[in-house]
Formats: C-alpha cells, structure tokens, sequence
C-alpha cells in the first residue's frame, strides 16, 4: 500500500469516525452535556497518556509546560476545545444536530477569515464570493428560526480558533491534546466529584454499558485525531479539505434520517445555499491546488543552462 493510499484510509476513517459521533453521545442519556464534557476530559488524559507512554513521547507533553509562549498557546486551544466539546454534545444530545451540521459546514470559511484577520491572508475572489454566500444562507436559517444560528456559528467559531491556535503551537497534535486535557482536568475532576458527592452522578448507575462507553471516551477522542494527524502528513491539502465535508454530512443525514428533526422549506433553502458557497469555495481551492502545481512543476523543469 503507498503512502498516499494509507493516508486517504486513514483521513477517510477519521472523518467517518467523527461523522458518527452524535450516535455516540446520544447513546450516553441520561447523562448530561456537562458531565459527559468532564467525562471526556479524563478518560481523555487516561487514554491519551497510555498512548504517549507506548510510543514514547511524553518528553513533547513536558517541553510544551516549560516554554511560555507554547504553554500559553495550548491554554487558549483548550478552552476553544473545551467550549466546542461540550457545545457539540449538548446540541446533539437536546436534539440539535442539523444545526451542529451547520457548523462544520461553514468552519472552512470561518478558518479562511480568521487567516485574514490574524496572518494578513488575501483572499481569492471566489473565496469572498463564498463567504457572501454562506452570509446570505445564515439570514434566511435566522429568518426561518427566528433567532440566530448561534450554536452552529459557535461550534463553527470555536473550532476555527482551535485551528488558528493549533497552526501556531509547535506541539504535535496528540502531545498538544494531553496538555489540552491537563489543563481542563482540575475543573473536570472538581464538577465529577461535585456530582458524585451530591449523589446526581449518572456514572455506574445505568449498566455495564453506559460504563464502558463512557470510559472509552478518551480513545474515542484520540483514535480520530492520530488517524487525522497521518492522512494529513500522505496526502495533498486540496483532497484533505474536501474530504472534511464528509462529517458535517453525516451529522447532517443523522440529523434528518435518524433522529427525525424538523427540515421546513426555507431550512433546507438556507443549507441549500451553503452547500452552494462551499461547492464555490471547494471549486476555487481545486483551482487553485492546480495552478500552484503546475508552477512548481515549471520551476523545476526550468534547468541552470536555460536561465
């Protein structure tokens, strides 16, 4: 198998993996989102520290604590982590899957503007027609709802943040996970042991099986991200983005077929017109892709002797 055909497997895995992820946290009622977040972060640093110990890298999770600007960066990327867990798992779990579809839907174009605040990135024109696009998809699912699509937006948001943080932390992905996951564990530790004193803690109180998923939580989260992190290192960006569609359109499916919310008209009108802005965006990536291969390709066939 070649490198770049094990790194498609590996990022189609991943992004099945996550697609399915609202099967799994529906499964965890009666739960609540805040518990099952505090669940997630210590069998996070459980499972995760297994794996570090395993493959030897735990030197990465001490070098990030020791250098400031590292550390101070991952405290950030945990808190945007951190909001868009626990946003993620109360949407689906209160029955809201659809509009956390939404979200990893626009997260490409919100990444895109956040290049241009933060890294000074200039925009295609067919970027900018993108996200005027998808401006026009949220006022007509804010007239249809009747208030704004704040949940998708913010999981959209936090997620994009999260990126932007990850893109400057120099900590490979699952090391960065681990000090991601450390420093929310104190918080995560006190709300279990506040539930479980009060006698409100749902944990061995619904079978073997809530148990078990519930512990698996932290591989679960660790499993999606190296699978992620190795299809990212074998195959191009281009095939890597477009591929990221395929989460939002399970959750989305999920959201529709399975758990049977409500699709009005002007609904699926509004996620009409952001698939449209990001079949425009995915187009001009391609596009793009494309040209800046063929410019490599020119740069290098263009000999000493022919300057």
């Amino acid at each position: 198998m070649t490198e770049e055909r094990r790194g498609l497997l590996a990022g189609l895995a991943a992004w099945v993996i996550w697609g399915l992820f609202p099967l799994y946290w529906r499964s965890l009622a009666p739960s609540t989102p805040f518990e099952l977040l505090a669940h997630r972060v210590v069998w996070a640093v459980v499972w995760v520290a297994l794996v570090l110990l395993v493959i030897r890298r735990w030197h990465e999770v001490l070098a990030a604590f020791r250098d400031r600007r590292t550390a101070l960066v991952l405290v950030a990327a945990s808190i945007a982590i951190g909001v868009n867990w626990g946003m993620f798992i109360y949407g689906v779990n209160v029955g809201r899957t659809v509009e956390v579809s939404l979200g990893y839907y626009v997260n490409p174009l919100v990444s895109v503007l956040l290049g241009v605040w933060f890294f000074s990135e200039r925009l295609r024109p067919l970027q900018w027609a993108a996200i005027a696009i998808a401006a026009v998809a949220v006022i007509v699912l804010t007239i249809e709802v009747g208030q704004f699509p704040w949940l998708g937006l913010s999981l959209a948001a936090s997620f994009g943040v999260y990126g932007l943080l990850k893109k400057i932390s120099p900590t490979p992905p699952l090391s960065g996970l681990m000090v991601e996951a450390l420093i929310l564990l104190p918080a995560s530790v006190a709300f279990l042991a506040y539930l479980m004193s009060t006698g409100t803690s749902t944990f061995g109180h619904h079978g073997a099986l809530h148990v078990v998923l519930i512990v698996l939580m932290g591989l679960v989260t660790a499993v999606p991200l190296v699978l992620f992190a190795v299809s990212a290192q074998s195959i191009p960006l281009s095939t890597l983005g477009l591929m990221q569609y395929i989460t939002p359109t399970m959750q989305f499916l999920l959201g529709v077929v399975v758990f049977g919310e409500p699709m009005s008209a002007a609904r699926w009108t509004g996620f009409a017109i952001v698939w449209a802005a990001l079949i425009v965006f995915s187009v001009d990536a391609l596009h793009n892709a494309h040209r800046e291969r063929r410019t490599r390709a020119d740069e290098m066939a263009v000999t000493p002797e022919a300057i």
